[in-house]
């Protein structure tokens, strides 16, 4: 059969052509010359069919992995011998419950495939799990952190359970153990209070969605038809996968958002998950849960007796310290002789009048014994005193200058002549001054 050189015959049908034999010798055929694309696409073709290169789990250690703004991973399988390129395009890895990091050991489930482009063979990756320390439980890890360093934890943020709620909400299955519990508990604990159920599924892929959509719908309710005191959020019992809906970020973000108190009860008294730490109050149980929004209705009869004793002992204490009070007072001189305080306080302030009196003599005595000294001085210092020694004084007429020497005054002067018991007017015949 001849086998000619045309175009477009794929590697594959030269191949098959050449089982079916060829008669002609080798070395008077024209040699088949592929193209690298057809030479990959064989390879990749290859790789397509086979059973076991088709859906393949493989264990190895992440290395070289980046994420560029497209979404999808790129990263290293290896173990100590080989390295195997892998990716994971957006759509699947959007699934993940945990953050791949360099490092970890994981198993992988995808297909072998040829990247055309480069002419690499490479794991093609559908479903990523961590092997050892769990997926689920790395997941849980990495949301606690994250939302910690957020603050969602702080204990700044949470709101106090009200002693007397009037009306509670609860999100959990309707058909589990945990409402039976709870509305039992209740019943028999504060029978008063009213109750708003919001039933969603607690496990599976819906879970969350409807938790996060009922804690809202409460809040709606609370704040446009009816006050909400509390909510309790939580299911009984079971596996890290079934719990696994309360540690969805979105339901943590809904109780940390939620303005009405969330009581967490997931579980049992050894289950944690996050919304046990975004939660205002977390209960061990849905049992317990119960037990810490209501009061016991008993308990409350219990300690209003007790009250109402307290009250009791203490209104006659308060009336016997009183009586005892006016006993006292009407022993008192006060009472019975009110006049007697009075002509004490009347005495004190004729005592008082008396001291200020006296003081108020001394110090004018003193006062007049200073003035009779100054006057004395004065008297001393006086003109008058010198003119009644028999001098007198010349002042010189008309503007009245005193006159202290000869030189003051001239012939024909007028001059008026004082004296300590009167006055005369002179007039200037002759002056002489001293030789």
């Amino acid at each position: 059969m001849e086998v000619k050189h045309r175009k477009g015959i794929t590697l594959t049908d030269f191949l098959h052509l050449k089982k079916d034999g060829e008669e002609e010798k080798e070395e008077k055929e024209t040699p088949r010359i592929f193209t690298v694309q057809e030479v990959t696409r064989h390879i990749r073709q290859r790789l397509d069919e086979d059973e076991v290169l088709s859906d393949i789990y493989v264990k190895g250690e992440l290395s070289n992995l980046s994420q560029p703004t497209s979404g999808h991973l790129y990263f290293t399988l290896k173990d100590e011998f080989s390295a195997l390129r892998c990716v994971m395009f957006r759509e699947k890895n959007l699934g993940l419950k945990f953050i791949p990091e360099d490092g970890m050991s994981v198993i992988v489930r995808g297909h072998i495939s040829v990247y055309e482009k480069q002419g690499r063979y490479q794991l093609y990756v559908d479903e990523i799990q961590e092997e050892g320390i769990g997926a689920l439980y790395r997941a849980f890890e990495q949301l606690k952190k994250k939302l910690r360093a957020e603050g969602l934890f702080d204990k700044a943020y949470k709101k106090s359970i009200p002693s007397f709620p009037r009306r509670i909400g609860i999100i959990t299955s309707p058909t589990g153990a945990a409402i039976r519990d709870m509305l039992n508990i209740t019943k028999r604990r504060f029978p008063h209070v009213h109750i708003l159920l919001a039933p969603v599924a607690v496990q599976g892929e819906e879970a969350p969605l409807q938790i996060v959509n009922a804690i809202r719908m409460m809040n709606r309710v609370n704040a446009e038809l009816m006050k909400i005191d509390v909510l309790v959020v939580g299911r009984g019992g079971g596996s890290i996968e079934e719990l696994w809906a309360f540690n969805e970020e979105a339901v943590a973000r809904a109780i940390f958002s939620s303005e009405i108190p969330v009581v967490s009860a997931v579980g049992h008294e050894t289950d944690f998950t996050i919304a046990d730490f975004v939660a205002d109050r977390r209960a061990a149980t849905p049992s317990e849960a119960a037990e810490i929004v209501v009061p016991d209705n008993r308990e409350i009869v219990r300690n209003l007796s007790s009250l109402e004793l307290r009250m009791r002992q203490n209104v006659f204490k308060a009336v016997e310290f009183q009586r005892r009070k006016l006993e006292n007072i009407e022993k008192n001189i006060l009472f019975r002789k009110p006049t007697e305080r009075i002509n004490q306080y009347r005495q004190t302030v004729d005592e008082i009048k008396r001291s200020m009196l006296a003081e108020i003599s001394h110090r004018l005595a003193l006062q007049k014994k200073s003035l009779q000294a100054l006057t004395g001085k004065l008297d001393a210092l006086s003109p008058l005193a010198i003119l009644e020694r028999g001098y007198s004084i010349c002042s010189r007429l008309p503007e009245g200058r005193v006159v202290r020497s000869v030189e003051d005054i001239s012939v024909g002067d007028a001059l008026k002549i004082l004296f300590h018991d009167g006055e005369a007017v002179s007039e200037v015949k002759e002056k002489k001054g001293k030789r």
